[in-house]
Parts: C-alpha cells; sequence; structure tokens
C-alpha cells in the first residue's frame, strides 16, 4: 500500500538520493526523458550492477519508477515536478568556500553541533 510521507521524510529522502554523485547523474537524465537502463550506464559510465543498485536506491526513495515496456523496463522520474525541482537545485546560488570540502564540514559539525 503506497502512502504519502510527511515533508520532513520527503527531504531525508531527497536528500540521501542526492548525496551520491552516480543518483544524481541518473536523476539529471531521467529529468530530461524516461530511459532504459542499459542506455543509462553507457551514458553515466557505470556498470549494469552498479547502476541498477543506485536505480533501486531511488525507487526505495519514491523518485523514479520502473515501466515496463515489453521485455525492457524503462525508468522515469516519479513525478514530473521533480524535474522542476532539479532544475531549481541545480540552478541555485549557494556560497562555498572553495578551500574547503564537504567531509571538512561535516568534521566541524561533529564538533561544533553546526552546518
Amino acid at each position: 500500500m503506497l502512502t504519502i510521507a510527511p515533508d520532513i521524510e520527503v527531504l531525508a529522502r531527497f536528500g540521501r538520493a542526492l548525496a551520491d554523485p552516480i543518483r544524481c547523474q541518473l536523476l539529471l537524465a531521467l529529468r530530461e526523458a524516461p530511459a532504459y537502463p542499459s542506455d543509462l550506464a553507457d551514458r553515466i559510465g557505470v556498470s549494469r550492477t552498479r547502476l541498477s543498485n543506485h536505480l533501486a536506491c531511488l525507487r526505495d526513495c519514491g523518485l523514479v519508477v520502473a515501466l515496463p515496456d515489453g521485455r525492457r523496463t524503462r525508468y522515469e522520474l516519479a513525478d514530473e515536478r521533480l524535474g522542476h525541482a532539479l532544475d531549481d537545485l541545480r540552478t541555485a546560488v549557494i556560497a562555498v568556500d572553495a578551500d574547503r570540502t564537504c567531509a571538512d564540514a561535516d568534521a566541524d559539525a561533529d564538533e561544533e553541533g553546526c552546518c
């Protein structure tokens, strides 16, 4: 049975999906058009096994759906609004310190309780 997730859970799922560069590439590719796993693997440059694991994560997060297409399975974003959200996130202007990485910020957050 499908249910609507609370706002915080939706954001957490989206965050988990975006936390990996391969999943980001997949979401951006599917933003452009539905695709088959073999085409996505070739486009992104990863093995089909690795791609399958990332697609499973995106399905579990509720961001993509798998649609049977004859003997193949086609993937697409679960909701067209996700494409708009990805565009907004991609084009958002953020301030970053070029000398620091996300790992540095995570370490500081553990020590200081912020970030």
